[in-house]
């Protein structure tokens, strides 16, 4: 038998915007950290406070590592600068 049904879910929207600017690294942290660690809020209260602490561990990894991901891709587009003859694009870069 074929089912004429068909259904879709599209989940969870969140919309977040800025004003001039992009968000912060604390901001796409918060967000990966989310996706991760989701946490019910019908869980017993002592599992609440270990996913709670765990989250929080979760956030301090993504964060640290998001942050010398985005220094490094910008030492890597400074010396690409730099080799090409822009010295001052090179400083601005650095100086982000």
């Amino acid at each position: 038998m074929i089912d004429d049904n068909i259904g879709f879910s599209m989940g969870k929207i969140t919309v977040a915007t800025t004003n001039n600017k992009g968000h912060d690294v604390e901001f796409w942290a918060e967000d990966a950290t989310n996706r991760i660690c989701g946490i019910s809020e019908q869980a017993a209260p002592h599992i609440k406070e270990q996913a709670l602490a765990f989250r929080r561990a979760i956030y301090g990894v993504i964060l640290n590592g998001m942050k010398s991901a985005i220094a490094s891709d910008r030492t890597t587009a400074s010396n690409k600068f730099n080799s090409i003859g822009h010295p001052e694009i090179a400083k601005i870069l650095k100086e982000m």
